[in-house]
C-alpha cells in the first residue's frame, strides 16, 4: 500500500500542513520539526509525488540542465552530479540538448522554461558562455547558475568584463592552470618543442589551455611558435589530423611532445603517430585533457588533467538550489572554483636525446 502524505504526519505527530512545509523545504519550519518529519519520511519510504505538487501550487520542482556538448562521457558525468542533488533537495531534473547555432535556440529554451515550469536552469559551455542566452534568462527572472571555464579572480585570459558576469552565478573550472601545469610537466621531462592540439573555437575552454600552455613556455624561456599549434576540435578525428599535419614531412620541425586539447584529440593524435611508426613516449609524448574513459582506453594510457565533471556539476547544482525558494543548502559548503588535477601516465617521458 503506498505510503501518504498523512501516514507521515501521523507518524511524525505534526499536522499534514507541516508535513507539505517540510517536504517543500519552506525555509520557517524550525531545525528540530524539520529533522522529525524528515526521520518519518525515511523511516516509512514515503516518495513525494513532484507532478502534484508543482500543479498544487506557485512554486516550481523542478529545474533544467541544458548542454550542447557531443561528448557522451561529459554529459553524463553532469547529468549525474546534477541529478545527484536533485534527489537530495527532491526535485525533478529535466535535461535539454540542443545546438548552440541553432538560430531557434533561444526561442527553444524560452520555451522549455515555461512549459516544465522550471525553477532554475544548469547551463554548460559553451551555451553558458553566450550573453544573449544570460541576458534571455535575465529578462525572464529565472534563476541559473553556468559552468564557465576560467578563474573568479579574473586572473586568466577572460574576455567577458566583470560587468556582465554575475560571479555568485557561476562554477569555474581552471583548465588555464592545469593546461600550464602539465606543459611544465613536459618541460621538465627535457622536451623544448611542444605542440598544441585545439578543440573547438567557440569554447572558452580551448582558448584558456592554450593560454596555459603559451605561458608556462614563456615562463621556461622556450619560445611559442604559432606553427606548433593546430586548430581543430574536440575529437578524435580531429586528433588525428591535428597529429599528421604536425608531424609531417618526418616531423620536420622536431616536435617531441603534444599537448591535446582533450582526451579524444590526445587519442587521436597517438593513434596517427602509431601509423607513421612513431613510439610513445620514447620518440613523442603526447598528454591529454578531463581524464575521460578515451584516456584509460588507449595504449600507453594518457597523461591527462582529471576534472571531476559530475562534483562540478553537483555544486553547480547546490549553487542554484541556494538561489531557489526553500534551500537548505549553505553557501559555505559550495567550491566555486575547481582546478583540474594533473594524472601522469605512461604517454609522457624524457625528451629524445
Amino acid at each position: 500500500m503506498k505510503v501518504t502524505i498523512n501516514d507521515v504526519a501521523k507518524h511524525a505527530g505534526v499536522s499534514m500542513k507541516t508535513v507539505s512545509r517540510v517536504i517543500n523545504k519552506e525555509p520557517s519550519v524550525r531545525k528540530k520539526t524539520y529533522d522529525i518529519v524528515m526521520q518519518a519520511v525515511k523511516e516509512l519510504n514515503y516518495q513525494p509525488n513532484t507532478a502534484a505538487r508543482n500543479l498544487a501550487g506557485t512554486s516550481s520542482f523542478a529545474i533544467g540542465l541544458v548542454y550542447d556538448n557531443p561528448n557522451a562521457y561529459y554529459i553524463i558525468d553532469m547529468q549525474n552530479g546534477v541529478l545527484s542533488r536533485c534527489k537530495e533537495e527532491g526535485y525533478e531534473l529535466v535535461i535539454h540538448p540542443c545546438s548552440a547555432s541553432d538560430p531557434d535556440m533561444q526561442q527553444e529554451i524560452a520555451t522549455m522554461i515555461q512549459r516544465s515550469r522550471l525553477a532554475g536552469l544548469v547551463l554548460t559551455p559553451p551555451l553558458s558562455e553566450q550573453k544573449h542566452i544570460i541576458k534571455m534568462l535575465d529578462d525572464l527572472g529565472i534563476a541559473y547558475v553556468r559552468l564557465l571555464s576560467g578563474q573568479n579572480s579574473d586572473s586568466s585570459s577572460e574576455t567577458e568584463s566583470k560587468e556582465t558576469i554575475k560571479h555568485n552565478n557561476c562554477i569555474y573550472v581552471d583548465d588555464y592552470a592545469a593546461a600550464y601545469e602539465i606543459t611544465e610537466h613536459l618541460i621538465n621531462l627535457g622536451h623544448k618543442t611542444i605542440a598544441f592540439a585545439c578543440g573547438d573555437a567557440e569554447h572558452k575552454s580551448t582558448t584558456e589551455r592554450l593560454s596555459g600552455y603559451k605561458q608556462a613556455l614563456l615562463d621556461n624561456k622556450l619560445s611559442c611558435d604559432e606553427s606548433l599549434i593546430y586548430e581543430g576540435t574536440y575529437s578524435f578525428e580531429s586528433g588525428v589530423e591535428g597529429a599528421k599535419a604536425l608531424l609531417k614531412n618526418n616531423n620536420e620541425s622536431g616536435i617531441t611532445a603534444i599537448l591535446g586539447g582533450n582526451d579524444e584529440i590526445a587519442a587521436g593524435a597517438l593513434f596517427a603517430s602509431r601509423l607513421m611508426n612513431i613510439a610513445i613516449p620514447e620518440q613523442l609524448s603526447i598528454s591529454g585533457f578531463e581524464d575521460s574513459p578515451f584516456s584509460r582506453q588507449t595504449w600507453p594510457k594518457l597523461t591527462t588533467a582529471h576534472q571531476a565533471n559530475s562534483v562540478i556539476s553537483e555544486h553547480a547544482a547546490r549553487l542554484l538550489f541556494s538561489k531557489t525558494r526553500g534551500s537548505r543548502t549553505h553557501d559555505k559548503d559550495i567550491i566555486t572554483t575547481f582546478t583540474p588535477s594533473v594524472v601522469i601516465r605512461e604517454s609522457t617521458g624524457p625528451a629524445p636525446k
